[in-house]
């Protein structure tokens, strides 16, 4: 029988310097969408999916991190003293999400570098790697379906998602097969954010992977690249040519709702979206959406 996969990788040790000054001291994925910082609804997604076995790969000055999934004693006894139970409650769900450990990238190589640094903790099983710049909406199902395809196929699962075509530059490119699921493609080839015109199709890498051990042995071997950088890219170019076996790479098509937090205009957009669909918030915020709109069209 297939062993359950249980263990979740998340990269976090960038700068965040395009949110800078807010990221001077404080790491980027602390920023507050809505009342929670942004790293909580990864998380949270990855425990919602069954992998309660969480490894934040970090670096300096993100001891926040630490601290935000830690236990807050002095808090807890005061809220406790006031009988605010509700924030309470809140205190303690991101105390008792998962079971987090932390290791920290060290050097600044890339992505494929951080990922590698998770050898020692993932071991000879498959994994899931989570980009805490993005946000899956919890009412979108994507994780669950991406490692249901990687037991089925024996293979490692990226994340794709269709976006206009002037975009694709934006993201890493795949070169796809269909397969007999709409939903599910074979990725051939990999281009990092290619030109239009050369791009191989519109379907573009997003944060969510689902990759198979033997990625650790390739990233091993695989020499840096832009930037002097290890990327992830070139390792799962690898792995898609099913090199020594490794099963070759697919990609689940993902239809639903994306937040990406890693630019300013769509954090903003990010936080609109989320706010406006809460049952707290929304019956306020949607009228007051509409008219201030109708206010930027006068002007």
């Amino acid at each position: 029988m297939t062993k359950r996969i249980t263990k979740a990788v998340i990269p976090a040790a960038g700068l965040g310097t395009r949110f800078l000054p807010a990221t001077k001291a404080m790491p980027k994925e602390m920023l507050p969408v809505v009342d929670k910082p942004a790293i909580q609804y990864v998380v949270e997604e990855a425990v919602n999916a069954g992998l309660t076995d969480v490894l934040m790969i970090t670096g300096r000055n993100k001891n926040a991190l630490e601290n935000h999934f830690d236990r807050v004693a002095e808090l807890e006894a005061s809220l406790e003293a006031k009988g605010d139970t509700a924030k309470l409650k809140k205190v303690n769900e991101s105390t008792e999400l998962a079971d987090m450990h932390y290791v920290r990238q060290g050097d600044p190589l890339g992505l494929g570098h951080a990922v590698h640094r998770a050898n020692m903790h993932v071991g000879d099983e498959p994994f899931a790697v989570l980009l805490g710049d993005d946000i899956i909406d919890a009412r979108d199902e994507l994780l669950t379906r991406m490692l249901d395809e990687q037991v089925k196929r024996d293979a490692s699962i990226v994340a794709l998602l269709e976006v206009d075509p002037d975009s694709i530059h934006l993201y890493g490119a795949a070169a796809v097969e269909l397969t007999d699921d709409p939903d599910v493609v074979r990725i051939t080839g990999l281009v990092e954010k290619p030109a239009k015109e050369v791009a191989p199709s519109n379907y573009a890498v997003i944060g969510r992977y689902v990759l198979k051990p033997e990625v650790f042995e390739i990233l091993a071997n695989t020499a840096p690249g832009k930037g002097g950088e290890i990327q992830l890219t070139d390792a799962l170019m690898t792995m898609a040519g099913d090199v020594d076996g490794t099963g070759g790479v697919y990609g689940v098509v993902f239809r639903g709702r994306r937040y990406d937090t890693g630019d300013k205009l769509d954090y903003i957009k990010a936080v609109v979206q989320l706010a406006s669909d809460r049952d707290d918030l929304g019956p306020e915020l949607r009228p007051w959406l509409i008219e201030y709109a109708a206010g930027l069209q006068k002007d």
